[in-house]
């Protein structure tokens, strides 16, 4: 969690969004192995498009993060990146895809996002409550992904 703003070349700014989406039908399908490595590839492709996921956690049907955009970025194209680039790293390696990886969707269409302003830590712990509410209604580790 940063305390002071980020510097662009005439602007400062601290630009914060809560995100939640699902897999395509709502399936349990973010378990095993798949659970433990998609955090670190949501990190990587976050970074790719200057962004910082700062909190977040994978649920067996919905992932939930808080995710620092800035504002050159707009947040449905870096969720939309996201989103894209990680069904293809879903397909290609725990689907057995190779290559040429389209018509197919891993995730649902739409997201849920809300901007994050003087709540963050109340965000910040709602988001570790849905986890705790999750394992309850579920039985099921959840992993977070910071």
């Amino acid at each position: 969690m940063s305390a002071q703003p980020e510097n662009l070349a005439h602007t400062k700014w601290e630009c914060k969004y809560h995100v939640v989406f699902i897999p395509k039908f709502r399936r349990k399908s973010l378990f095993g192995s798949l659970r433990s490595e998609l955090g670190s590839v949501f990190h990587e492709l976050a970074r790719q498009k200057d962004s910082l996921i700062e909190e977040g956690h994978l649920m067996p049907d919905h992932v939930h993060m808080l995710i620092s955009i800035p504002p050159r970025h707009k947040v449905s194209e870096v969720i939309g990146f996201i989103k894209g680039k990680s069904a293809i790293w879903i397909a290609r390696h725990c689907e057995g895809h190779q290559r040429n990886f389209t018509g197919q969707a891993f995730w649902a269409r739409g997201y849920y996002v809300s901007t994050v302003g003087r709540d963050e830590a109340l965000i910040r712990e709602y988001i570790k409550n849905q986890e705790e509410q999750d394992r309850r209604d579920d039985d099921q580790p959840n992993l977070p992904f910071n």
